[in-house]
């Protein structure tokens, strides 16, 4: 009996997980019908109606979810579980691990997963307002007088909706699973009805339709698929959230909820569209009774907000993860739940996507101006996650080189067909995410590229530690009673901080410690990696402490603990000492001048050491020093 509640049990955290899922993974793709059929018939970029033509585009999406989905994401790039974290850094850090210290190897995964994340960031500005907008064009098909309504209605939900990212999703987040549950079992419902009127529709589920809509139409099926890949945005978010509810929770919610009602809707649609043609200028509306159309309006402005807050919600975990991982400057982060560490707020980031997203929305006014630019970001950091996956495959894994080859043809060629048929898009809105994610490209290469010129500029002007102790002991200094902290990026030079304090104060502390901090290449670092004590001679030790990307690092907290490697601390008896860089941009090495700049730029405004390794004020001393970069 013990063994069957503790089962039960089991089973029933599974389930509530797999609910959570629906609400927190598959809001944007959940959200995709909105949009998919319209634009496929009616948008700017419409194909005549005919019954060959709705087949092919039906067979062409149910074979889409199926192969990128279900079968690329859901059980292959899954696989790629870096203890428990998903998304393109924790995919990077996973790929470099495997190329081990190929340079250039660990160059290529670097610059592949920079793109993806600056074309994840894209996404994130363009799936809230195109989500958003689509829901609340509803409203034009309920009473076309609103239409002039649909840009402020949208742009009033979006201010809103950030604004409330300051207080957290913890409130909300129980509501999120269960209103997406809601949202996918009226989809089915609605789609299943209508299968019901028109029950050929059914055919369009063999592949062999897609392959006729080709052959009769190779042009046009090409373009096709500009507006197909519609119905696939947010399979990225099956992996990238993947360690929010482990690989369990999230299939079963995909095959056994998210699936079905997808798959269900589109056939509802195709089957509306072929027996009442007119119907092609909202046929997910229009699916619905005429009673029904206010509630599902509201439904459908719920599911696109909950779509939103997910995006929303990895963009802040994706740029905890790049500031750990070097790849940005330190920002705050502020955590909005004492229960789930993933629930962060980042303002910086807050306030950069609700500009952009207003933006967005002013500019291109429709759900249907937006949909060419929406493709060009997801099927670009789809083909990145897809060269990345075959890297870990290949090294990590120890696939059979054939069929890594035959996998990755397979893969590669659907994602080079997305990413082409929506790069025809680029002079109709397609440019957006593109410059936009050159934009930050541009700043986290930068960043990256200037913490390892100033890192090389230090250790250049850094004198060797060693001879520099033994000096010390042939001619001791005044040693006053305590500890001090040196944080130092390199643990062969002596730091500035120290020579100044020696300078100044004509005294060294009885203990010196180097202290160096590490981000690994994993989520979390296990304890027995977490620190590292070198004794150096004369009362000085070098130390390193390492945290994963996923982690909010403490010094403090974790030097307090540290008694076990022989080095205890009293935190009321310890100075921390720190070197500010004031960086004077030069031309004679390393990056153009303007680059310089911008990097001194975002080094300035760049959230401060101390602050960011959590060091309390009154037990830190900054010493200033100039870098010429």
């Amino acid at each position: 009996m013990g063994a069957s509640n503790e089962q039960q049990g089991a089973k029933g955290g599974l389930i509530g997980l797999a609910v959570a899922a629906v609400g927190v993974v598959f809001g944007d793709i959940g959200t995709s019908p909105l949009y998919t059929m319209r634009e496929a018939f009616h948008g700017p970029h419409a194909m005549p109606l005919t019954e060959g033509n709705v087949f092919g585009v039906l067979s062409l999406v149910f074979w889409s979810l199926i192969l990128v989905v279900s079968v690329k994401y859901v059980v292959f790039i899954m696989r790629a579980d870096n203890r428990g974290e998903g998304g393109i850094m924790a995919m990077m850090a996973l790929a470099m691990q495997a190329v081990g210290d190929n340079r250039a190897a660990r160059r290529f995964i670097i610059v592949l997963a920079l793109l993806g994340a600056a074309l994840f960031y894209g996404d994130g500005v363009i799936t809230p307002a195109m989500s958003i907008m689509g829901a609340v064009e509803g409203l034009k098909v309920a009473a076309p007088a609103f239409e002039e309504y649909v840009v402020p209605i949208t742009l009033v939900i979006v201010v809103g909706l950030f604004a409330f990212q300051r207080s957290g999703t913890a409130r909300v987040g129980a509501v999120f699973g269960p209103v997406m549950v809601c949202w996918f079992l009226v989809l089915g419902g609605l789609g299943l009805a209508e299968i019901h009127e028109y029950p050929t529709i059914l055919k369009s589920l063999n592949p062999w339709y897609g392959v006729l809509f080709f052959a009769a139409h190779p042009m046009v099926s090409f373009l096709a698929l500009g507006t197909v890949v519609l119905a696939i945005t947010g399979a990225e978010a099956v992996y990238a959230d993947m360690g929010h509810f482990g690989r369990g929770p999230i299939r079963i919610a995909w095959y056994w909820i998210v699936f079905p009602g997808l798959v269900l809707n589109y056939l509802g649609q195709g089957a509306l569209v072929l027996a009442h043609p007119e119907t092609a200028r909202n046929p997910f509306y229009l699916l619905a009774p005429d009673w029904a159309l206010y509630p599902m309006i509201g439904l459908a402005t719920a599911a696109a907000v909950i779509a939103s807050q997910a995006v929303i919600s990895g963009a802040f975990s994706v740029t905890r993860q790049a500031v750990q991982l070097g790849f940005a400057p330190r920002m705050q982060i502020k955590h909005t739940s004492d229960e789930t560490v993933g629930q962060i707020f980042v303002p910086w980031i807050n306030r950069f996507l609700l500009i952009a997203i207003v933006l967005v929305v002013i500019g291109f006014e429709t759900s249907s101006n937006l949909a060419a630019a929406y493709g060009i970001a997801v099927t670009g950091t789809m083909l990145i996650d897809t060269i990345l996956a075959l890297i870990v495959a290949r090294m990590m894994w120890k696939w059979n080189k054939w069929i890594v080859v035959l996998v990755g043809a397979v893969f590669l060629a659907i994602d080079a067909a997305f990413f082409a048929a929506n790069a025809i898009k680029i002079p109709h809105g397609g440019w957006f995410p593109l410059v936009l994610g050159a934009g930050l490209y541009l700043l986290m290469s930068t960043w990256r590229k200037g913490r390892s010129l100033v890192v090389a500029q230090m250790r250049k002007e850094s004198l060797a530690l060693k001879p520099f102790i033994a000096s010390i002991a042939a001619h001791p200094p005044l040693r006053v009673p305590g500890t001090a902290v040196f944080m130092t990026a390199n643990q062969e030079g002596v730091p500035h901080a120290m020579l100044h304090n020696l300078k100044h104060n004509k005294g060294l502390h009885d203990r010196n410690v180097l202290l160096t901090v590490e981000t690994v290449e994993t989520p979390i670092a296990e304890p027995g990696e977490r620190m590292k004590v070198e004794p150096l001679g004369h009362d000085f030790y070098a130390m390193y402490l390492r945290y994963g990307f996923a982690e909010e690092p403490n010094v403090p907290k974790t030097l307090a603990g540290c008694e076990s490697c022989g080095l205890p601390f009293d935190m009321m008896d310890t100075t921390f000492f720190l070197s500010r860089e004031t960086l004077i941009p030069s031309q004679e090495e390393g990056m153009p001048l303007w680059r310089d700049k911008l990097f001194a730029f975002m080094a300035r405004n760049a959230q401060s050491a101390t602050t960011f390794f959590q060091i309390p004020g009154n037990r830190l001393i900054e010493l200033g020093t100039q870098v010429e970069i």
